[in-house]
Parts: structure tokens; sequence; C-alpha cells
């Protein structure tokens, strides 16, 4: 396998992850129930830096969103890394192992903080990417 096809692989599966956060991250099932600490994060209302009406569910849906975009965003990387000529991927160690050290760091995240799907994602997203960066690396 090469790196390029890693590559591409691991934008796939960014994109599918998006896809699945963006669909799932504001779902809150009656069954936790948490229906009356939901309720007072998205009512209660206070002013941030001089705006008024925030809520702490809209910093929670915007941040979600938020990383809906970066997710995309890493997705188009992955693709566009998987269409680098390998000469070219050779000399690109710094962006490869940086790609690499996020998705690392976003598995740890994930596994502290949330649940399977987000663990599975992220840690064949980094695997990929550490496969693809140790191909790159030997051109």
């Amino acid at each position: 396998m090469t790196a390029s096809t890693i590559y591409k692989t691991v934008a796939v599966l960014l994109v599918l992850y998006a896809a699945g956060h963006t669909l799932g991250f504001a779902h809150v099932d009656p069954a936790w129930g948490v229906d009356a600490p939901i309720a007072a994060l998205r009512t209660t209302t206070f002013t941030a830096q001089g705006i008024s009406g925030r809520t702490f569910w809209g910093f929670y849906y915007g941040f979600g969103i938020f990383c809906s975009v970066l997710l995309l965003f890493s997705a188009a990387i992955a693709w566009q890394l998987g269409a680098v000529p390998a000469s070219t991927l050779r000399n690109m160690q710094l962006a490869s192992w940086s790609f690499v050290l996020a998705f690392a760091a976003t598995t740890v995240v994930t596994w502290r903080w949330f649940f399977t799907a987000p663990v599975v994602f992220s840690a064949m997203i980094t695997a990929g990417l550490v496969a693809a960066a140790a191909l790159a690396r030997r051109g």
C-alpha cells in the first residue's frame, strides 16, 4: 500500500467522521435523564464580551459545528496529501507528522471524554496517518 492510498482512505474516514459527528453531536437521548440540565443550557442567557443572549447550549452547538468544519478541512488536506508525488511528500515531513500528532491528541481526548465511535474513528485515522507518514518518509 502507498502513502497516497492511505491518505485518501484517511480522507474518506474523516468525511464519515464529520458526517457522524454533525448528525449526532447535538442529539440528546431522553433515556439519559438529562432533560433539565439541557433545558437550562438552552434557556439560561448571559452576556459574553458585550454580546447578549448567549447560552452554553449555543457555545456547545457552535463548537460542534466548528469541529465538523475542521474534520472536513482535515479530509481535504488528507486527500490533497494523497495527490502529492512521493518525492514531494518525502519533503513534507513536518506537515505529515504534525497531522499525526494532532490526531493522536484527538484520540486521547476522545478516549478520555467521549465514547466508542469517536475513539474508533480517531484511532483508525491516527493509525492511517502514522502509516502514511512513515511510508512517505521512506519515499
